[in-house]
């Protein structure tokens, strides 16, 4: 097999040309094998591959450097660079991860995981080399869907202004993880089908090419701002900003690829090429359902189906359904979401009230400033954004949402350890980067009716209130406790002496075995459903206090600023002597891997959090 002659960067151009074809099989194969048993981003990485190698036959590595946007794409680039061993470790605790990681490789320049900050990444490494004299190529590969992405915008602005070579490559496969939507997308879908400028401009070419000195025409019309493009296309946006335009080429044509790359690094200054390709290419399934396939978990190679097929209801299963609830008997409920309607679970509100429905691309902040203005306006706008993506709209949720006091809902999903994506997508800060603001409430359920609950008091409360879930099943314990949802209620579920479990949401479970567990060990525990992180129940803290000798906090958020330093906090002024222990997790980011096993890691599993509380209360057996 050519893949096995592939052990280290560059070994690529050891391969015959006429071998090209083989080796981007081969991969395909491999990439499909591989995720069907860990799970990972399949889609997209099969619709880079020609791209990818493309990439590596035209630059060398590491002198040369690529910022993969969002890095979702990236594993052949991670093939190609002699990490084929890790794959069998993919996304799982101690192993590669799924995105770009320096720590992994010199052939990984930036770590990603957001949408939209390749350009931004890329301009400060190419001015770097230009300040220390270097002469490498850097090259930015931002996606169609990442376009939409404001972030994308201000770096194009900057980059218009060079006058040294930038290399930035549009992957526009009319996807991000769902179907784009808005202008940018209509624009690029404009340029994609505008069959008569792709025919003149290849007539126009290969005439020059058999001309006299034809190949430097070729190249100085290309360059060109006021180029033949500007007449068959209106606007040319990228042009206009300043950026030479190349394409759009074909994305899965190699040579054309290599030769298009190649005449890129002659331009002096900021350039554009726009490469059509295809997400999933070359796996029907992931071709007929490419949303399914952009985060799959494993499966059939034969069928395309889960290997573990879902059986029970998770949040996000919960949370559409509230919606459609909600939305039937309010026509003031407006549903939004950044490009997700598919993994927030909006996608059935948006079947049934399309008007009420907006998807508006990867644009979390202007998500945020959107509903401000819907909610200005008299109507009830919620927002459903993961938690690790909504940090990017803190302060339109500030500025504009809080600062006003206006009633927007904030539906975060995938709050806590989400697992296999890691650092940059675990939803472990939003309790500390939502509760120092004015005005905004937050709140947790501790299984599937208490979301339909907290989702129903949220929608009531005329302020901003956020409610946070994780992901996974939905719990379907303690369905006889249903007490009313009150703003900044705690709920007693049971009531015991000496130790208080206070749990905020998803904790609630754990603090359910771990209660279990501290009675199996002769101990009593009472235990708290916290509810609220803002405001917390004060008065429930201080009944506790009376009852019991310790007070233990457990929550699913970094300790820094999370519920269990208010609970501190609180007890510091009111001056109670009770002793205390906050479980939560450190101040550190948590990488890839098992859900479970990460909690073990972390201290805040069953047996981690009761082992801790004997050691508090002196109790070593």
């Amino acid at each position: 097999m050519l893949l096995e002659t592939i052990r280290q960067a560059n070994d690529i151009k050891k391969i015959d040309q006429k071998d090209y074809g083989q080796l981007a099989q081969e991969i395909r194969d491999f990439l499909i094998h591989k995720i069907s048993v860990t799970g990972g981003h399949l889609g997209s990485n099969l619709g880079a591959v020609e791209l990818t190698m493309a990439l590596h036959l035209a630059l060398t590595f590491p002198e040369d450097k690529i910022v993969w946007d969002v890095g979702h794409q990236s594993y052949t680039h991670k093939i190609l660079t002699g990490r084929q061993d890790g794959f069998d470790g993919l996304r799982q605790f101690h192993g590669m991860s799924g995105f770009p990681k320096r720590k992994e490789s010199v052939c990984d320049v930036f770590d990603t995981g957001h949408s939209s900050t390749s350009i931004s990444a890329g301009l400060g490494l190419v001015w770097a080399r230009d300040i220390k004299g270097e002469k490498n190529t850097i090259v930015s590969v931002i996606g169609d869907g990442s376009l939409t992405g404001g972030m994308a915008y201000e770096a194009l602005n900057n980059a218009a202004k060079l006058e040294t070579n930038y290399i930035i490559i549009l992957n526009d496969n009319n996807m991000s993880i769902s179907e784009n939507v808005g202008g940018v997308s209509k624009y690029l879908n404009n340029i994609r089908t505008a069959s008569r400028y792709l025919d003149l401009k290849e007539g126009i070419y290969n005439a020059l090419r058999r001309a006299p000195r034809g190949d430097t025409l070729v190249n100085r019309i290309r360059r060109a701002k006021s180029s033949f493009k500007q007449l068959v296309i209106p606007g040319m946006l990228f042009e206009d900003m300043g950026i030479t335009y190349l394409g759009p080429v074909d994305g899965h044509d190699m040579e054309g690829l290599v030769q298009v790359i190649q005449e890129a690094k002659r331009v002096k200054g900021a350039v554009m090429i726009h490469a059509i390709t295809q997400k999933g290419k070359g796996f029907a399934p992931a071709e007929r359902h490419p949303a399914r396939f952009h985060g799959a978990e494993p499966f059939n190679v034969e069928t395309g189906l889960p290997s573990r097929p879902r059986t029970e209801a998770n949040y996000t299963d919960v949370f559409s359904t509230v919606m459609c609830k909600l939305g039937g008997r309010d026509e003031r409920i407006i549903a939004i979401t950044a490009a997700m309607p598919d993994g927030t679970g909006l996608k059935r509100f948006h079947n049934m009230y399309p008007e009420r429905f907006f998807d508006v691309g990867i644009a979390e902040e202007h998500a945020v400033t959107f509903a401000a203005g819907l909610a200005a306006g008299g109507l009830k706008p919620i927002v459903a954004i993961y938690s690790s993506f909504l940090q990017r709209s803190y302060d339109q949720i500030l500025h504009d949402v809080c600062l006003q006091n206006l009633p927007v809902v904030f539906a975060i999903d995938r709050a806590g350890i989400v697992g296999s994506d890691g650092e940059t997508h675990q939803g472990i800060f939003d309790f500390t980067y939502l509760s120092g603001i004015p005005n905004m409430h937050i709140c947790a359920p501790k299984n599937k009716w208490e979301l339909s609950d907290m989702m129903k008091f949220a929608v009531a409360l005329e302020a901003p209130v956020a409610v946070r879930y994780p992901r996974g099943t939905a719990y379907a314990g303690l369905k006889e406790y249903r007490a009313p949802v009150e703003l900044g209620k705690a709920e007693w579920i049971c009531r015991e002496w000496e130790i208080a479990l206070f749990a905020v949401g998803s904790m609630v479970k754990t603090a359910v075995e771990v209660r279990e567990s501290l009675k199996q060990k002769g101990h009593h525990a009472s235990l708290i459903n916290a509810r609220f992180v803002k405001p917390i129940d004060e008065e429930a803290v201080r009944e506790a206090c009376k009852e019991h000798n310790l007070i233990v906090t457990l929550e699913e958020n970094v300790a820094c600023g999370g519920y269990g330093e208010k609970v501190l906090s609180f007890l510091n002024r009111s001056g109670t002597c009770n002793r205390y222990l906050n479980i939560s997790i450190p101040d550190a980011y948590v990488e890839h891997g098992n859900v479970e096993l990460l909690k073990k890691e972390i201290g805040i599993d069953t047996d981690s959090i009761v082992e801790r509380i004997l050691r508090m209360l002196g109790d070593n057996g």
